[in-house]
C-alpha cells in the first residue's frame, strides 16, 4: 500500500545522474573544441550543461577527470557509431574514418593534446586515452576495410590511412579544407582498393 521499493525509487535519480553525467561529458567536448584548454573550466561546462559546479564537481571531482572522460565518452558513441556502419565499399569507409578526424571530437582532443604537452598532470591519462582509442579506431578500421592484417603491409597501410585522416583534421582546424578532402579520401579509397586486394 504505497510502498515503493528500493529499486523503483533509485531508478529516476540514477537515470537523472546519467543524463546530468552524460550533458556534462557534452558540454565538456564542446567547449574544448570551442575554447580550447585555457578557455574550459568546470564552471563554463557546468554552466553550459545547466547544472552547478558543485552537481559537476560530484561528478567529475577534478578538470582532468571531466574532460579526459569527454574526450573518451565522445570516441566510444563515435567508436560505437563506425561499427554500425554498413558495409557500403571502401570511399564511404575512408569517408567515415577521416570524418572522426574533422570535427568537434578531433578539435576537443587536440586540446587535450596541447594541454598535456605542458602539464604534468594531465599528460599520462591523455597518453593512455589516445592510446586505447588510437587502438580501438585501428582495429575498427581493419573490421570496415576487411583488411587482411596477416599480408605484409597492411597493417601499415591501415595505420597510414589513419594517419592521413589525422593530418586532414589538422589541416581542417583552420580553414574548411572540404573540397580538397574529398579528393583525398577518393585517391586514398583507390589506393587501398590495390593494396588491400
Amino acid at each position: 500500500m504505497g510502498v515503493v521499493t528500493p529499486s523503483t525509487d533509485r531508478t529516476p535519480k540514477q537515470d537523472r545522474s546519467r543524463a546530468t553525467r552524460r550533458r556534462l561529458l557534452e558540454a565538456a567536448v564542446a567547449c574544448l573544441a570551442e575554447h580550447g584548454w585555457a578557455g574550459s573550466t568546470v564552471s563554463v561546462v557546468a554552466e553550459r550543461a545547466g547544472v552547478s559546479r558543485g552537481a559537476a564537481q560530484h561528478h567529475f571531482p577534478t578538470r582532468e577527470d571531466l574532460f579526459t572522460a569527454a574526450v573518451e565518452y565522445v570516441a566510444e558513441e563515435r567508436s560505437a557509431a563506425l561499427r554500425a556502419l554498413p558495409v557500403q565499399g571502401r570511399t564511404a569507409v575512408v569517408a567515415a574514418l577521416v570524418d572522426l578526424y574533422t570535427g568537434p571530437l578531433f578539435r576537443a582532443a587536440l586540446q587535450l593534446w596541447v594541454a598535456a604537452s605542458n602539464e604534468e598532470q594531465l599528460r599520462p591519462r591523455v597518453t593512455e586515452l589516445e592510446a586505447r582509442v588510437g587502438r580501438e579506431t585501428h582495429r575498427i578500421a581493419v573490421e570496415l576495410l576487411t583488411a587482411d592484417e596477416t599480408r605484409p603491409g597492411v597493417r601499415e597501410t591501415v595505420q597510414g590511412l589513419l594517419d592521413m585522416a589525422r593530418g586532414l583534421g589538422l589541416a581542417n582546424v583552420l580553414t574548411d579544407d572540404t573540397a580538397r578532402r574529398q579528393r583525398v579520401v577518393a585517391q586514398w579509397a583507390a589506393l587501398l582498393d590495390d593494396a588491400l586486394n
